[in-house]
C-alpha cells in the first residue's frame, strides 16, 4: 500500500466512520477557500455538516488536528498528480519526466491555490505539523524527483559539468540522504536536484501568489515552460 492509499473500511461502522471523515475534509476544504487557514472554525464545520459540534469531536478533536488532516490530503493529492504524471512518460526520457513532474505541481498550485498555499505558504500562527502524520505525505514531490535523478545518474543519462565543489558539510548532508533514500547520485548531482526542487516550487509559487505583478508576463506558461528547461540543463538531463 502506497503512502497515499489507506485501508478499505470493512464493517458498516468503519464505513461510515470513513464517509464522515470524507465529510469533514470536503467542507474543511471549502471553508479553506473561503475563510483561509486562520479562519477554520470545527463550530462551522459541524455546522455544515448538519450535526451538533460535539459530533465532530468524536472525529476531529481540535482545529489543528483538521489542519493536520487538510494537509495531509493536499500532500497526497499533490503527490499523486505528480507520480501518475512522471507515469506517463517513457522510462528513459527523463527530462521528459521533470517536465512532467513540474508541470503537475504547477497545474496542482493553480488549481488549488488555498491548499497549495496551506501546504507552502505563510505558516498558520500557532500550528506545527506533526511529522509523523506529514513527513511521508510531505516528501512524495521530492522522492519522485530524486528517483528521476537517480535513475538518470545509474543510466549514465546525467551530463557532467562544471560546478562549484559542495562545502565539507553539504557533502556530508548529501552522503546521509543518499544512505536514507538508497542512492548512489554523488553530492555534484544530489545538490543540483536540491537546486531545482526549490527553483521550482519557487517558481510556482510566484506565480500562484503573482509575485511577477499584473501585467509584467503577456503568457506566464511561457515563463514556465523556460524555466524548466533551464532546470533540465542545470541538472544534466539533457533534452
Amino acid at each position: 500500500m502506497t503512502s497515499g492509499e489507506q485501508a478499505t473500511p470493512r464493517t458498516p461502522r468503519e464505513r461510515a466512520r470513513a464517509q464522515t471523515m470524507a465529510d469533514i475534509t470536503r467542507i474543511g476544504r471549502a471553508h479553506l477557500i473561503e475563510h483561509g487557514a486562520d479562519g477554520l472554525s470545527l463550530r462551522a464545520v459541524a455546522r455544515d455538516l448538519g450535526v451538533v459540534s460535539s459530533a465532530v469531536y468524536r472525529y476531529v478533536r481540535s482545529r489543528d488536528e483538521l489542519l493536520t488532516m487538510l494537509v495531509v490530503d493536499g500532500y497526497n493529492e499533490l503527490g499523486e498528480a505528480v507520480e501518475q504524471a512522471v507515469r506517463t512518460v517513457p522510462d528513459t526520457d527523463f527530462a521528459g519526466q521533470f517536465r512532467a513532474l513540474g508541470w503537475a505541481v504547477r497545474d496542482w498550485a493553480r488549481r488549488e491555490p488555498a491548499r497549495y498555499g496551506l501546504l507552502f505558504g505563510t505558516p498558520v500562527p500557532g500550528y506545527q505539523a506533526p511529522a509523523e502524520q506529514t513527513t511521508g505525505p510531505g516528501t512524495r514531490v521530492i522522492v519522485a524527483l530524486i528517483g528521476i535523478i537517480e535513475r538518470a545518474y545509474r543510466a549514465g543519462s546525467i551530463s557532467p559539468r562544471e560546478a562549484p565543489t559542495p562545502a565539507t558539510g553539504l557533502v556530508a548532508d548529501c552522503a546521509r540522504i543518499a544512505d536514507e533514500f538508497g542512492l548512489s547520485a554523488p553530492a555534484t548531482v544530489l545538490t543540483r536536484g536540491m537546486f531545482a526542487w526549490a527553483s521550482l516550487f519557487g517558481i510556482v509559487t510566484f506565480e500562484v501568489f503573482d509575485q511577477y505583478g499584473p501585467g509584467t508576463l503577456t503568457d506566464p506558461t511561457e515563463l514556465f515552460a523556460h524555466h524548466l528547461d533551464v532546470l533540465v540543463e542545470t541538472m544534466g538531463l539533457g533534452g
